[in-house]
Formats: C-alpha cells, structure tokens, sequence
C-alpha cells in the first residue's frame, strides 16, 4: 500500500529552483598531490580518426617483435620500440543506428550507440578528470579537427564540447585574462558555490520526509557536494595564479576545414605544450574526417567517399594518401613528446598515447578488430599484439591498465573483462 508519493530526483532538485548534476563520489579514490610528486605525472592522450583505418595497409602480418612494418607503420620506424601495435581489439555490441554512431562510444564502450533508449556512459578521460582532474588548471583538454564533437561524455552520459581552433586552445592555456575577465570567472564560481549552498539545504528540508536508507543516500550526496565544493575551491585558486609561459607563439589557425593534415598537426603541436606544463593530464582529440575532399596531393575524392572505396584501387590509393599523412602526424606527435626531458626520463614516457579508430573496416562499417597504436607511457613495447580476430579483447581491458598507470585504483571500467591486455606490460 502505497501511503505517500514518492520524492522524484528530479522534482527535488526542481524544488531548490536550480539544476546540478551529482558528481561521482571519490571518497575511496586516491589523489595525486601536486606538491609532493616527486616524479612527473603520468599522462593520457587518446586520438581517434572516424573514418578508420584501411587495414591492409595498418595491420603486420606477423605477431610479437619480429613484425615487418606495414606502409602506415613505416611512417613511425623511428619509434618502433616506443609503440605496440595492437589487433583484435574492441568493444562489445557496437552495431548502433547506423554504420559511425560507434564514433559515440569508442572512449566509453555503452553498448547499441544511437539506438531507442541509448544513453552513453562516461568516457576514460572524464573519468579521469573526476579522479584527478583538479589538481591541475583543466581537467581534461577536449579537442577536434573540426566542429564541437567529440567523444568525451560526462557521466549523465552529455557530451564535452570539442575546440577545434588551436589559437583559442593557446589562448586558454598559456594567455593571462584581463583582470575584468578574472573577477568575470571568480563571480561565476562564487555563484556556483551559492547554488550548492541553495541545493544542501533544500536537501536538509527533505531529510524529515525520508526514511533511514534515504537519509544514507542523503548522507552520500552531502559527502559529494562538499567535493565538489573542494573542487571550485581548487579552481579559484587557479584562476588567481598566473598561466605558465612557454617558448612558443600563439599559433595562427588553418581556416579551411578541408585541410585535414594541417588542422591535426596545429593540435598535435599543443599536446607537448599542454602536458610538460602539467595544465591537464587528460587530452582526446577527434579527427573528423568530412564529406570533403582534403587537401593532399593526389587526392581528388570526397574523404567519406573514400573510406567506402568498394575495394576500387583508384580509391584505395587516395585514402592511403589520407591515413598516411595522419600517420606521419602522429610521428611528429611522437617526436616532439619524446624530446622533451623529464627528470625520469622524456616526456612520452610518462605520457600513453592511444592512435586509432571506432571503425575496424570503414568500407562495411565494422567495428570489431580495430587498428590502434598504442605508445609511451613507461610500457615495453616494439611489439605486435595480435588478439582473436572473432573473439576480441575487450578494449575497456587496456583502459583499466591505463587508470592503474594514471595511480587510479580501477579494477573495472566500462566493458571491461580485466584489468589488462596479455603481453603489455610496464
């Protein structure tokens, strides 16, 4: 018998007049002491092109450390033992609403992207702001090539809006505010303070209308509101300390969206930047590759068009172009990590570096058996991984392995089976 109505969350927080998301509580997670680190920080990068891989041209043949490298690898010999190549690798139960939605999920590993009733879950590197996100300037960094998508998502499943213009990026990063601008930000964070404020004594009033399992959950969203007031805390404070200056100029940005190559490569370039200077910890970028054609030479034919070549050699040829270019990128990704210094070594050792896609065969739209480089990080690698084409590993097992080397104690995320991938280790 049912003798009062029920106390719907959604009324109780239209109740106090206000909307707030509830943050994950972190009261069992470690955190990462920015004082006290006496080796630098381990960092994430994920880079994802959406209209995949061509898989002839990605994948060795051969397993283990004795892999010839294919043409795309050929652009990354100079770092062979600083990358594994990875095969047979994805996430379950990725048909979605049509043949890219998977572009949805490829960081969060929800099942049936775009279907009736789909909501996402949170991404690895949002998970990881949560963790350890404030204890530097930004959170997470969320960039693409073009547009605001982006495969970041909150844990209510929304999705992080990208930047896709590198002199804002700069801007953000590395460019002191005006101090009208300032006090703008301080105001912003007060008020959102006072609305916290507002929503815990709106809860206080609702405690004498629940019962003890109720007041426990109460108890709990207590706990998470002073976290999160910890964390606008931390973030005044980084609004009042001056932007670290770096030895670089404000880059000039390449307005044309069909010029794929030079667009990633202005991103690419602030990665180092972003990281050494330990502003985020946390960087995705999304290659959006459009229904344009890029501009590379020899390339004629609408990206997407491309990507469903149809196994037509004229077609085949002009995405080669494309990828291979994203692969040299990449290798000046990779350079430039790897010559910045630290004190236990270079930057891309304590950086891990994921390069891939959402599309394990983009002509048909498959998502299973991924191509996906996986490099720095402190790993032994110089090796090809090669998993069970028809029965992959779960992707979501490296993504544990990357939380526990971020100094996140995950035992499970996502899809995950495990707490790593056999034959990658540290």
């Amino acid at each position: 018998m049912i003798t009062r109505p029920a106390i719907s969350r959604r009324a109780f927080l239209h109740g106090s007049g206000v909307s707030l998301a509830l943050p994950f509580l972190e009261a069992m997670m470690p955190r990462l002491s920015s004082a006290a680190a006496a080796t630098p920080p381990k960092r994430m990068v994920f880079a994802c092109a959406s209209l995949g891989i061509y898989g002839p041209s990605f994948f060795p043949k051969e397993t283990g450390r004795g892999y010839a490298l294919t043409p795309y690898l050929e652009a990354l010999k100079d770092h062979r033992e600083d990358f594994t190549v990875l095969s047979g690798v994805s996430h379950p139960d990725q048909a979605g609403a049509d043949g890219h939605t998977s572009e949805m999920t490829w960081l969060t590993s929800a099942r049936g992207p775009g279907l009736g009733g789909f909501r996402n879950t949170v991404s690895i590197d949002q998970f990881v702001a949560e963790k350890i996100g404030y204890e530097t300037r930004y959170p997470s960094l969320v960039l693409s090539s073009a547009g605001q998508s982006s495969q970041s998502y909150t844990r209510s499943g929304v999705m992080v809006q990208a930047q896709s213009k590198p002199s804002q990026v700069f801007a953000k990063l590395f460019l002191d505010g005006t101090p009208g601008e300032i006090q703008n930000q301080m105001r912003k964070l007060k008020e959102g303070r006072s609305i916290m404020d507002t929503v815990q004594a709106e809860a206080k009033r609702f405690e004498k209308r629940v019962g003890a399992a109720d007041k426990e959950k109460l108890d709990e969203y207590y706990t998470s509101l002073r976290e999160m007031e910890e964390r606008m805390l931390k973030s005044e404070a980084w609004v009042q300390k001056p932007k670290p200056k770096v030895d670089a100029k404000q880059p000039t940005d390449v307005e044309n969206e069909a010029d794929l190559i030079a667009r990633m490569r202005l991103l690419f370039d602030l990665i180092p930047l972003a990281l050494q200077t330990d502003s985020t910890r946390a960087i995705t970028v999304l290659v959006q590759g459009r229904g344009d054609v890029p501009l590379i030479n020899g390339v004629t034919m609408a990206h997407h068009n491309l990507s469903h070549h149809g196994q037509d050699p004229l077609k085949i040829e002009q995405l080669q172009r494309i990828e291979r270019a994203e692969f040299e990128a990449l290798n000046g990704l990779l350079t430039s990590l790897k010559a910045k210094n630290e004190s236990n070594g270079s930057l891309l050792d304590n950086t891990m570096v994921l390069f891939g896609s959402n599309l394990g065969n983009a002509n048909s739209h498959d998502w299973h058996n991924l191509p996906l480089v996986f490099a720095g990080g402190g790993f032994k690698h110089g090796q090809h991984l090669a998993f069970d084409a028809k029965n992959n590993q779960p992707m979501c097992n490296l993504f544990v392995q990357m939380l526990q080397r971020m100094g996140i104690e995950a035992d499970e995320f996502g899809s995950s089976t495990g707490t790593g991938l056999p034959g990658l280790v540290v």
